[in-house]
């Protein structure tokens, strides 16, 4: 593996396509690419549920995508730590306008952020091409056949029990080895399932049962997690392990995540998962330039 010293090349990042048998297929770019978050809920730990209305869910994610989101990911429930699960029916009624309405407005690639496959479908109805399923795919077991069949793109990511358990004294002997020994396996299944290995993300967890200490070892190990042999998806944005580095609240955390972005980008992250999207992008744009990478 790669250690932290030693990222990998700067010209192997992955980026969102669309194979010609209509597959979804992930690239190689210069730079990070930008999900932008579209919290269709009431209970967002980031955004008080500013956006939990269709049109003003559909207004953001617009202008997401106008400050240079390559993706825009759209969830309908909330999984900051402690939350409570909503039903389907509930989840499927704050997501599918938001979604339609999104597929008919802008071309740019569309995630459903959910652990439920009957959501997962209904949303890739709708226009969404990726599933991106905090659970890593393993919580609904229709889950993976669906992605399979449907050739949809996957985040798979790590984490530790349920939103409502992942943050009660989470332990691990050496965090960055188990999560990649996870994800790989995770990566063996999926394949093993039908999902075809170019359609996968893989995303280590941050603030999903990990303490501070765990989400920055995670964090200074990208290239390790990107010797598995896929993109790596990093979802930092305004989260609770900035608070514990600078003292901030989650309204103050802006500049945090900024940075955070610039040091993933020298690390090699293929995905910054991020609310702030305009910043971050200003923020990567300068960094392409004195760093000498192409801007994607």
């Amino acid at each position: 593996m790669n250690d932290v010293h030693n990222p990998a090349p700067l010209d192997s990042r992955w980026a969102f396509a669309r194979a010609a048998a209509g597959e979804t297929i992930f690239q190689p770019t210069a730079a990070p690419r930008l999900m932008g978050i579209v919290n269709v809920t009431p209970d967002s730990f980031s955004d008080g549920g500013r956006f939990s209305g269709i049109d003003a869910a559909v207004a953001h994610a617009l202008e997401l995508a106008e400050a240079g989101a390559a993706m825009l990911d759209v969830g309908g429930e909330s999984t900051r730590p402690g939350a409570e699960p909503v039903s389907a029916q509930e989840e499927l009624r704050r997501v599918v306008p938001v979604i339609e309405a999104l597929a008919s407005q802008t071309s740019v690639p569309i995630s459903i952020d959910t652990t439920k496959a009957v959501v997962a479908a209904a949303a890739l109805d709708a226009g969404a091409n990726v599933v991106n399923d905090v659970s890593g795919l393993t919580l609904d077991p229709a889950m993976t056949p669906l992605c399979a069949e449907r050739g949809c793109g996957v985040v798979v990511m790590h984490m530790v029990g349920t939103p409502q358990t992942m943050q009660n004294e989470p332990r691990y002997d050496d965090v960055l080895a188990e999560v990649a020994a996870h994800l790989r396996d995770r990566l063996g299944a999926l394949e093993a399932a039908g999902v075809k290995r170019e359609a996968i993300l893989t995303d280590p967890g941050i603030g999903f049962g990990k303490t501070a200490a765990h989400n920055l070892a995670l964090l200074r190990g990208v290239p390790a997690l990107r010797a598995l042999g896929r993109p790596v998806l990093i979802g930092h944005s305004r989260k609770r392990f900035l608070k514990s580095l600078l003292g901030r609240e989650v309204e103050e955390r802006t500049a945090g995540t900024i940075g955070v972005s610039v040091a993933l980008a020298s690390l090699g992250a293929d995905w910054l998962r991020v609310h702030d999207v305009r910043a971050v992008r200003d923020a990567l744009a300068a960094w392409t330039a004195i760093a000498g990478v192409p801007a994607p």
